[in-house]
């Protein structure tokens, strides 16, 4: 790995998952951890370069994490890892990804090499892989009824107003960085169509 090795807060509340994904990732990447929001503060930095947020704990909640972070200034890729189902209040949430537990080594591994790939992209792309996120994660919940929620058709049309400036970024692309992009959701092949994927022979497929 070139350059210096990319840091990870991990913030749960239950010490022993705290732990177990710190193992899993202490081989690559510079880990610390945190139970509880108020840590979490104390330890992310604009050094932070990924941080692994669960959505429910004590006193300070992953949500009120995730808006302090943001209001900060910190330039950290955030993803949600929690057991709470998404509903449409996560369209208005400004993490990265959004992975329901229990999650894997290979899970969290690709997860971080992931948004480590995004911090390099500009503003408006990291924006719109943030809405495929979110999309992915409410399209693959039985409970959200999508297609009859304003809130829901709001995030497709921002992700159609981004389409055509993407289709440049995505064609500049190579096919290793295109599939780890889109690697965390999978159906966004129905949101990039095959002309946006890199034309160099691999096909569209993701």
């Amino acid at each position: 790995m070139d350059g210096p090795t990319p840091q990870v807060l991990i913030v749960e509340d239950e010490t022993d998952l705290a732990d177990l994904y710190a193992i899993y990732l202490s081989d690559l990447y510079e880990v610390q951890t945190a139970n509880d929001g108020e840590t979490a503060m104390e330890l992310v930095s604009e050094d932070t370069d990924i941080v692994l947020l669960d959505r429910r704990m004590p006193d300070m909640t992953g949500d009120e994490v995730l808006a302090e972070i943001r209001d900060r200034g910190i330039d950290c890729r955030v993803a949600m890892i929690t057991a709470v189902e998404p509903d449409l209040d996560i369209v208005e949430m400004p993490f990265d990804d959004y992975l329901v537990k229990p999650v894997t080594r290979e899970d969290l591994h690709g997860l971080v090499e992931v948004l480590l790939r995004r911090s390099g992209y500009d503003s408006r792309t990291q924006e719109f892989f943030q809405l495929a996120s979110k999309k992915a994660a409410l399209e693959s919940t039985p409970d959200v009824s999508v297609d009859e929620e304003s809130e829901y058709q709001e995030l497709t049309d921002r992700m159609e107003e981004l389409r055509e400036d993407l289709d440049q970024t995505l064609s500049e692309l190579t096919d290793d960085d295109f599939r780890q992009a889109f690697a965390s959701f999978p159906d966004i092949d129905a949101e990039v169509d095959g002309d946006a994927a890199p034309d160099n022979g691999a096909g569209s497929g993701v």
